[in-house]
């Protein structure tokens, strides 16, 4: 049946007079709550949990819907902040957003700004220890909700959203996201799905990781006789411990080879990179004893394991090879964090068909015009190793194209425009995931 033209006039006249303007996203004041943030000083040894929580409270108590709660996982002075955008059906399991709020100590007169000042340059860099790692992604989150609702006031998500702010991820989240998930309020978050922090990339493509490195604390230890320091003899500490000094920089250098040409990523190889020496008899003005042979020498090494390695053979090697009781060495592992889930498998989460998560969040970074690059191996440690030992899908990603690597660097910045589009980037996301059923 054709409708009469007064109709069809009708229907025109009554959706423009009901039909709201929707408000401009203030761009300006969403990059002034971003600098405020990066000028609390959480960097270690000392960081200010207290006053970021607070902060990060009252900007979540700003956005309508959401609701927060302050969680103490661990110690009293560590507080975690858990941030929710209820969904209209909680029995789907949610969506759980992880930043960390501590970032690591930076050196003012190695900068060219003050790292807690947040400058913004006139080509809009924004310089402050944490800049990308990873205060921006903290507000980021609140300010696409923010964003969400302001531009559809009406807009619910089928799935609970979670935010967390934990402390202590760069000394190893161990009174953090590992206390945090063993708690009963985690348990009752019934979280399906974990997004936490990425790195950024130099090129135009948004980097996504699917696994993290596992960190290892190796101490080598030798022992050997003292002597004067004109003697030659065999198995002195210096010597049983400069062999496996030599050792070790010959496994580093076959695996770096690896990376130079191009047959693996640098995530992708085992790194064993030398910290520190330590030995020498102190003479008692700040020096040391030139003329003494020391009895005791030690090493210490940073190594990385990528969750396709086998652990127990890595340490066979370092038990024969590396620091070999045949010639009076000792070694200590200090594992920070698991290498396995609860089911004895790889910590890595699926980036094919076999995961739901993985087509949906893609096709979120398709829909408002991004691109994702191949799925990577983190070479670093995140917190998502405590999410994917429990079996939930987790992905690590900070939408930062474009852009320098300078986490833990000096003059760690992150582009004003390159925020913006990472609200833009993180709107899409949330919508997409709340909304999945």
């Amino acid at each position: 049946m054709v409708k009469p033209i007064w109709y069809t006039l009708l229907l025109l006249f009554l959706s423009a007079t009901t039909a709201q303007p929707v408000p401009p996203v203030d761009a300006e004041a969403s990059i002034s709550r971003f600098q405020n943030y990066l000028r609390i000083k959480t960097a270690h040894p000392h960081p200010d949990y207290s006053t970021a929580v607070s902060f990060l409270d009252s900007l979540a108590k700003s956005i309508p819907n959401l609701h927060t709660r302050t969680l103490y996982p661990a110690t009293p002075d560590k507080p975690l902040l858990l941030v929710t955008f209820p969904g209209s059906n909680p029995s789907l399991q949610s969506i759980l957003l992880n930043s960390h709020i501590d970032s690591v100590p930076a050196e003012p007169s190695k900068w060219s700004h003050p790292p807690f000042s947040a400058v913004r340059t006139d080509d809009g860099n924004i310089f402050a220890r944490g800049a990308q790692d990873d205060k921006c992604i903290a507000i980021q989150y609140l300010e696409a909700i923010r964003n969400i609702i302001l531009t559809d006031p009406h807009f619910t998500p089928i799935r609970t959203v979670h935010i967390s702010y934990v402390p202590d991820e760069e000394i190893g989240g161990l009174h953090g996201m590992a206390k945090f998930v063993e708690s009963k309020e985690f348990k009752q978050l019934n979280v399906g799905f974990f997004l936490d922090e990425g790195q950024a990339s130099t090129t135009d493509q948004y980097r996504v990781f699917y696994a993290d490195r596992s960190p290892w604390n190796l101490v080598i230890k030798a022992v050997g006789m003292p002597g004067h320091g004109s003697r030659m003899f065999d198995n002195s500490a210096m010597e049983n411990l400069m062999k496996s000094v030599e050792v070790v920089s010959k496994f580093r250098e076959n695996q770096f080879d690896l990376v130079k040409a191009g047959v693996l990523a640098n995530s992708e190889v085992i790194s064993a990179n030398l910290v520190y020496l330590k030995a020498g008899i102190p003479s008692g003005d700040g020096n040391f004893a030139m003329n003494m042979q020391p009895s005791e020498a030690e090493a210490g090494y940073d190594v990385r394991l990528p969750p396709t390695v086998d652990p127990d053979l890595l340490k066979k090697r370092i038990g024969e090879e590396w620091a070999p009781a045949t010639r009076n060495m000792s070694y200590d592992i200090v594992e920070k964090g698991p290498l396995r889930d609860y089911m004895g498998r790889p910590l890595m989460t699926a980036t094919n068909d076999s995961n739901p998560w993985w087509s949906v969040f893609k096709d979120a970074i398709k829909a408002c015009g991004g691109e994702l690059s191949k799925p990577e191996i983190l070479s670093s440690t995140t917190d998502a190793r405590y999410l994917r030992q429990l079996g939930i899908p987790t992905f690590g990603f900070s939408p930062m194209k474009n852009t320098p690597i300078l986490l833990h660097d000096h003059n760690e910045y992150l582009k004003d425009s390159t925020f913006l589009e990472g609200i833009k980037i993180y709107e899409s996301i949330i919508k997409s995931l709340s909304s999945f059923e």
